[in-house]
């Protein structure tokens, strides 16, 4: 009798709707963000450890072992095929193997992994070779706001469901929709980009009507920002302020770890490079078969490079001797040695042979780049592959484009204010430095208020900086590197970075180039500054400072008053980088 009385109140559940048992319960969502690459737990050269996604399997593994693997999600948030010499080798090199990207996500049984903007960074052959690898694993490549030109349908999926402690869980992705600011149309030929929070409240009460999921979780590649809604690469505050329906927002993009937990709702950001795992906890309340009460939990779990999964690296072994391979082998010799922090005190070996490489390779008037490495040492001696991802390690193509000499004055007096103060004495803060707790490492010290890939200076020109002088003042700009006058309203050729004629980085806007027009403007496209640099040392086999650093070729430039300028730089140098 008992029997046929559950059986009953069985089909009557099922009559009703009823599918989740009563009782308490908890899901556990696990998140990792911008990897750029950091598969393999060895370096390539030096025999160190780094954190890596093995260290991140020891700690998703241990998360399975106690909650049970059918109540812990685990998704990421884009960057990932970008950053690494592991990932050039399987972008560009080894096109014909699987990637090991899709190989460690299908691994590690990732639930879903969102798209992010050095993804797309990759081009066309890339991600969509990952996505198509990932289909055949059953793990969505997610960014339903990137939209086909021809039928305005997600490029991407824009969500997928999985069942995880009982539940029906929808999970939405989305990608930066900033990307025509930062790559060149190439890349993303044939989509176009909507704001998240545009779009995705509209998604989500249509997925929830379609799919009538138990809980919803929504992986964008965006910033956490301010929730102010004025910045289009950080929307993820502004989607948690706002979004009714979602459970969990999973973000990045802006390297800087950050959790929060609400009474409803609750946010994840890792940070980048595998220093963290994002952990959100949902515990809740089932009552006549459905939730009736949530409360959520969220904490920043440091990744230990030393713990790392040793299942994991002996599966993956081969494709780290395979890349490992590629990046040792000799490519020339450097006579002098390159520090990459000398960039920000003024001309030096580092920025001289991407100004020198620039100008030569393309014949422009005048190269404009920036410190890509923050403080990285490249000794004399032999080059291998691997120290070229120091002096470059984005796979920026290079352009020239034409622009008046009153804009490259434009254009050099903003970089220089994100890079400068405006000082009267050398006891003062020539740099623009703070004394706080880094938002990207939480290690408190001196730093850059701004982002250092930014501090662009010009090659092909003489010019100085006058650090007594407020912006739109400070640079003055005397003649070209060989001498003939510089003019104001005169055109010249400017070999520049596809991140940076896309709009990156704001530069070109503020000097007065509209780069939602810059075909208008290109004189010529060449491919990424890593090929040509490799080119340039295999075919000079060698790279020597008199040639890097010939005036006759990339001109000169100084911070002056002399006296007020070196010794605070020198200061400033010292409290950021120590006195090495």
């Amino acid at each position: 009798m008992k029997r046929i009385l559950i059986v009953l109140v069985a089909i009557l559940a099922v009559a009703c709707g009823q599918r989740l048992r009563d009782g308490e319960y908890t899901l556990t969502v696990l998140s990792t963000n911008d990897t750029h690459g950091s598969f393999f737990d060895s370096t390539y050269a030096g025999g160190g450890i780094k954190r890596s996604l093995y260290a991140v399997n020891h700690y998703v593994d241990s998360v399975r072992a106690e909650q049970g693997r059918e109540n812990v999600l685990l998704i990421d948030a884009g960057d990932c095929l970008q950053g690494d010499e592991a990932t050039y080798y399987f972008n560009f090199v080894d096109t014909v193997s699987t990637h090991v990207f899709s190989r460690m996500v299908d691994y590690m049984d990732y639930d879903a992994v969102a798209v992010g903007n050095h993804d797309i960074e990759t081009g066309h052959g890339v991600y969509d070779r990952v996505a198509k690898d990932l289909r055949k694993a059953g793990i969505p490549m997610l960014a339903g706001n990137y939209l086909r030109d021809s039928d305005g349908k997600p490029y991407f999926p824009l969500y997928a469901t999985v069942r995880k402690a009982g539940l029906k869980i929808a999970v939405l992705g989305y990608g930066n929709a900033n990307i025509k600011g930062w790559l060149p149309e190439a890349l993303w030929k044939g989509m176009h980009f909507e704001s998240i929070v545009q779009v995705i409240q509209a998604d989500v009460d249509a997925v929830r009507a379609k799919e009538h999921p138990d809980v919803v979780v929504v992986a964008m590649h965006t910033a956490t920002g301010k929730g102010d809604g004025s910045v289009l690469e950080a929307e993820a505050m502004d989607a948690f302020n706002s979004v009714k329906g979602v459970d969990f927002i999973l973000c990045g993009h802006d390297h800087r770890p950050y959790v929060e937990a609400r009474d409803s709702s609750a946010l994840l950001n890792s940070g980048s490079h595998c220093r963290n795992v994002a952990e959100g906890i949902m515990q809740f309340k089932v009552e006549g078969g459905r939730i009736v009460s949530k409360a959520f939990e969220t904490k920043l779990i440091p990744v230990k490079a030393e713990m790392a999964d040793p299942a994991m690296r002996e599966h993956f072994h081969d494709d780290y001797l395979a890349v490992k391979a590629f990046t040792m082998a000799e490519v020339g010799t450097l006579d002098v040695t390159v520090r990459t922090r000398e960039a920000f005190a003024g001309m030096s070996p580092y920025i001289g042979l991407i100004h020198t490489l620039s100008l030569e390779a393309t014949g422009a008037d005048i190269a404009f780049a920036a410190p890509l490495s923050y403080n990285k040492v490249i000794e004399a001696g032999p080059i291998i592959f691997d120290d070229l991802f120091i002096f470059y390690p984005y796979e920026n193509q290079l352009y020239v484009i034409n622009m008046t000499g009153e804009e490259i004055v434009r254009y050099l007096e903003f970089s220089y204010d994100m890079w400068i103060n405006t000082v009267k004495s050398a006891d003062e803060h020539v740099l623009k430095i703070v004394n706080r707790e880094d938002p990207r490492t939480m290690q408190k010290g001196w730093s850059f208020t701004g982002r250092t890939y930014n501090f662009s200076s010009a090659g092909g020109i003489n010019y100085t900086v006058d650090v007594t002088k407020p912006l739109g003042e400070r640079v003055k700009i005397t003649t070209m590197a060989d001498g003939t006058p510089f003019a104001a309203a005169r055109t010249y050729k400017v070999a520049i970075s596809s991140y940076r004629a896309s709009g990156g980085g704001g530069h070109l806007q503020a000097a007065g180039v509209d780069t939602g027009n810059i075909d208008s403007r290109v004189v010529d496209r060449y491919p990424e500054v890593r090929s040509i640099l490799y080119d340039y040392i295999k075919e000079n086999g060698s790279v020597e400072l008199e040639r890097i650093s010939d005036p006759a070729v990339i001109g000169s430039w100084s911070f002056v008053p002399e006296n007020i300028a070196a010794p605070s730089i020198e200061r400033d140098m010292k409290l950021i980088f120590g006195e090495k």
